[in-house]
């Protein structure tokens, strides 16, 4: 079936219909939002449950090429740079196809609030339906669009950026520009950040509540090269002062834990370093271990065997394998729903932390960067050593302007600082996906090299850093990415 930008209204809406007949629902399901309740049960699908964790960590260094292992489309054609064959979840087009059905459903809840003879009552849920449609718009420009410069922003084509319910068949839609994708993910973000209320929400870690919020500020300027603002709503995420409390604790309480407790620990809202979580349908919590293209013992070693703490990472407390060549970290954790009580056939969810603390201190230690600070990004970095390295002892691993320089061989602290910061994040975020916005903000070249011998490179600016627009969309008058 050809999927458009044109019938995601309809499927947000069908995804709100109960179990009754179809003959015996009022001819517009519309009619029946009409509460602030219902708005919000309706934003429960206003986030898009696809993965990106898959398509992006398999395009990144974080990946090589094992030799042995489950090898299908969606494994094998983001390692080899190739675009994506396949359309089901965990490639490129079903997180296209789930961020427009996202926004969708952001937009039927903003334009029932603007309709309301008390619009003034739904203010909480018009905060999370404008900060919701921001950020999956945010995330189809960074991975389908070319990465933020101000130099560039205002030429290069950008993604359709959708703010209106579609009721029309293959409506027409134009990209326009990364620059002006950016503004109006600006206004809604501001617009809707002031309006979130956390007392709306039965489970807030599942909703853009104000940390939250906040985090995804930090992401968005620290994109845009605002740095200032950056530093300002991360400060906001960390306002009580206590910021190793909400980072993971891997050094302490998780080493304690079984990988069966890591799994089912790692993604919980009750972790505090969890700020937002999104529910997936995704078969990565299988795949990132058995996949063909993924983590062995060199790459783990690549990622963590040094860093600049000249400390052993905690990480290597909890990286497992399944034989020579599988080796994994127990946090993405796939349960199975089966079609039917009696089914031997499902699908695989995993759920995601969109946002954590962890990031938020890295945007701002980055930022700080750029303000001519390193005494405060150096200050965030060892509060983040002190909950990563074993057996901590500041006196030996405290991170300074000595020890980068000489670390990293650069005379420049703020070079080696943020050689600091990408290598901590590439050892935190391995086999989440993470490390691909790092590669797309610094130009980073990839290889990947077969085990056939093949090499595959990925230079700066490649064009193929942008992942390929759905044929489908072009129906809808989306041009794909040049090739």
């Amino acid at each position: 079936m050809q999927k458009h930008l044109t019938i995601l209204t309809a499927l947000a809406l069908l995804a709100t219909t109960g179990c009754k007949k179809f003959l015996e629902q009022p001819p517009d399901n519309r009619a029946q939002l009409d509460t602030p309740e219902q708005v919000s049960r309706l934003l429960g699908t206003a986030y898009p449950n696809a993965n990106y964790m898959q398509f992006m960590e398999l395009a990144s260094d974080n990946a090589l090429d094992k030799g042995a292992g489950d090898q299908q489309n969606s494994l094998a054609d983001p390692f080899t740079f190739t675009d994506v064959r396949d359309e089901e979840q965990d490639s490129p087009e079903f997180y296209w196809n789930a961020c427009y059905k996202a926004i969708a459903t952001a937009n039927q809840a903003l334009e029932v609030i603007r309709k309301a003879s008390n619009p003034g009552a739904f203010n909480a849920q018009k905060g999370e339906a404008l900060v919701a449609r921001a950020y999956s718009h945010f995330m189809l420009v960074t991975l389908f669009a070319e990465i933020y410069d101000p130099a560039t922003a205002a030429t290069k084509p950008g993604i359709p950026y959708v703010t209106e319910p579609e009721k029309e068949v293959l409506k027409q839609y134009d990209r326009k520009t990364v620059a002006y994708v950016y503004e109006m993910i600006e206004k809604d973000l501001l617009e809707g950040l002031p309006l979130i209320n956390e007392k709306s929400y039965t489970v807030p870690r599942y909703h853009f509540n104000k940390a939250a919020a906040h985090a995804f500020a930090t992401r968005f300027y620290l994109f845009k090269r605002d740095y200032q603002k950056t530093v300002e709503y991360a400060s906001l995420v960390f306002s009580d002062g206590n910021i190793a409390g909400k980072l993971r604790p891997w050094n302490t309480r998780y080493l304690t834990l079984t990988y069966r407790e890591m799994f089912n620990e790692y993604a919980q809202a009750t972790e505090p370093a969890n700020l937002m979580l999104i529910e997936t349908q995704s078969w990565w919590g299988r795949y990132f271990i058995n996949s063909r293209y993924g983590m062995n013992s060199v790459k783990r070693d690549d990622i963590f065997r040094f860093n600049v703490t000249l400390g052993e990472w905690a990480f290597s407390n909890h990286t497992y394998f399944s034989s020579s060549i599988n080796y994994m970290i127990p946090k993405i954790n796939e349960y199975f729903v089966r079609s039917s009580v009696n089914a031997d056939i499902g699908l695989g969810y995993v759920m995601v932390p969109a946002f954590t603390t962890e990031e938020v201190l890295f945007n701002r230690a980055e930022a700080n960067l750029y303000l001519n600070n390193a005494t405060a990004a150096m200050e965030d970095l060892n509060i983040y050593a002190s909950t990563r390295i074993n057996n901590y002892n500041p006196a030996n691993h405290k991170i300074d302007a000595a020890r980068v320089t000489w670390y990293y061989n650069t005379s420049n602290v703020r070079t080696g600082l943020l050689l600091t910061i990408l290598d901590f994040k590439r050892a935190e975020y391995a086999q989440e996906g993470m490390r691909w916005f790092d590669i797309l903000r610094y130009r980073i070249p990839v290889e990947h090299i077969t085990a056939e011998g093949r090499i595959y490179t990925l230079t700066g600016d490649d064009p193929r850093r942008l992942f390929q627009i759905p044929q489908s969309a072009g129906e809808s008058g989306v041009q794909p990415n040049p090739r």
